[in-house]
């Protein structure tokens, strides 16, 4: 038994998954050491109120309010579910998105304007379509697609600059972010597309509703009643599951791997390092704009598209999603769900204590900031292991000591 437990530890992904645990645990610890220093600290809050939020942040999901009493109470609370799995779809997505260009040896920063650009194009065409002579499922389909097409050709933007003039693309993220921004508020700005249907709105967008295009529910909100679910978590699953198939199982995949480990070395081998570099900057844009296409294609999301003189947040967020996941696809859907918990977590401290929300978002900020040592964590859990592997190893290595066979042997060679 100790030698399976010995050979599991062993194992280069049970250290993976070690260290993104202690990551999210001590992420957690910290956050539940400020409320409890902000409670202590503070005599109209106390430290029962610090209870509260310390046990709202590890059950928020599952938060079903104050009783008759005053206290918390817990069970199964399936408004919070269901609006937990409608966040974690865009962090899922992202997430992929971050971690196929991790993949690949490349740093998708430009999430956020991929996002932006799939937005309005989504939103666009979800909109602009009549549904009275064309079928909302096919608008649906044409959005969604239009989406993931929009974030794919501006991934290829900062892809064709590494591959062709070899500028770094952070940098070339950083810029298409912002030009994103810029381009997606004169595209809505006094458009068509702002809502005045409602009275003392200004800057929204319609919903997709507006136009009858929504994603279909598949029974989801039937069984997490009260919320937003749709279909659309089963759609980024099984986007994570098909690009856990193509890095894994075919050879585009181990291509793009190639160009990732070593440029020069693929493209001595045969490979095609500026094509597979695009190839992987445009994976990654079509991966955020999926994430857009189906967070406003729920048919319940406003677009408040004047904001975007800043980012979007879910762009960003994708970097722990994927940090914490070390790039695995599948691991990203579990991630993605983690972190729209401590979403979750953040609206009931927000409006069961007297905390904020952006505590969780503390937490989130330290799970971040060591989920950047995780290799730092994997070294000292398997440093130990070596260490001891050592002393055991000297103690069993026997002492040669010259006897009658080795002296024929010599004696032997020597007549030889």
């Amino acid at each position: 038994m100790k030698e399976k437990i010995s050979t599991l530890y062993a194992k280069d992904g049970t250290k993976a998954v070690l260290s993104s645990l202690i990551s999210i645990a001590i992420g957690l610890i910290v956050g539940s050491v400020i409320i409890l220093l902000v409670g202590a600290g503070n005599p109209s809050l106390g430290i029962s109120s610090a209870w509260d939020g310390i046990r709202l942040v590890f059950g928020g999901l599952f938060s079903t309010g104050r009783g008759a009493s005053g206290a918390l109470t817990f069970g199964f609370n399936p408004t919070n579910i269901g609006n937990m799995l409608l966040r974690a779809t865009p962090l899922i997505l992202t997430g992929l998105s971050v971690a196929v260009a991790f993949k690949t040896g490349l740093f998708n920063i430009g999430a956020p304007g991929q996002y932006l650009m799939s937005t309005a194009a989504t939103l666009y065409v979800a909109l602009t379509i009549p549904s009275e002579s064309v079928p909302t499922a096919v608008i649906w389909i044409l959005a969604f697609l239009g989406g993931i097409l929009a974030g794919a050709l501006w991934g290829t933007i900062p892809g064709l600059f590494k591959a062709y003039l070899n500028i770094n693309e952070v940098l070339a993220c950083i810029m298409t972010n912002w030009i994103a921004a810029n381009l997606v508020t004169w595209f809505f700005d006094g458009s068509s597309l702002c809502n005045t249907a409602e009275f003392g709105k200004t800057g929204y967008v319609y919903k997709t509703s507006y136009n009858g295009v929504e994603t279909f529910k598949l029974g989801l909100d039937k069984l997490f009643p009260g919320s937003q679910v749709n279909g659309g978590i089963v759609i980024a699953v099984i986007i994570a599951v098909l690009v856990h198939l193509l890095m894994s199982k075919t050879t585009l995949g181990y291509e793009l791997k190639a160009c990732g480990a070593n440029r020069h070395a693929a493209r001595y081998a045969g490979i095609a390092d500026r094509r597979n570099i695009v190839l992987s900057m445009a994976i990654a844009g079509g991966l955020a704009g999926a994430a857009a296409a189906l967070y406003y294609l729920s048919g319940n999301t406003e677009f408040f598209w004047s904001t975007y003189q800043s980012l979007p947040a879910t762009g960003f967020n994708g970097i722990p999603v994927a940090l914490l996941a070390v790039n695995n696809p599948i691991a990203v859907i579990f991630t993605g769900c983690f972190m729209s918990i401590l979403d979750i977590s953040g609206l009931q401290l927000t409006n069961l204590t007297a905390y904020n929300e952006y505590i969780t978002d503390v937490i989130i900020a330290t799970i971040v900031y060591l989920s950047a040592f995780s290799l730092v964590i994997r070294m000292l859990l398997g440093g130990r292991k070596k260490r001891r592997a050592v002393p055991a190893a000297a103690e069993t290595k026997p002492n040669p000591e010259p006897g009658p066979s080795d002296g024929g042997d010599k004696k032997g060679g020597e007549e030889a």
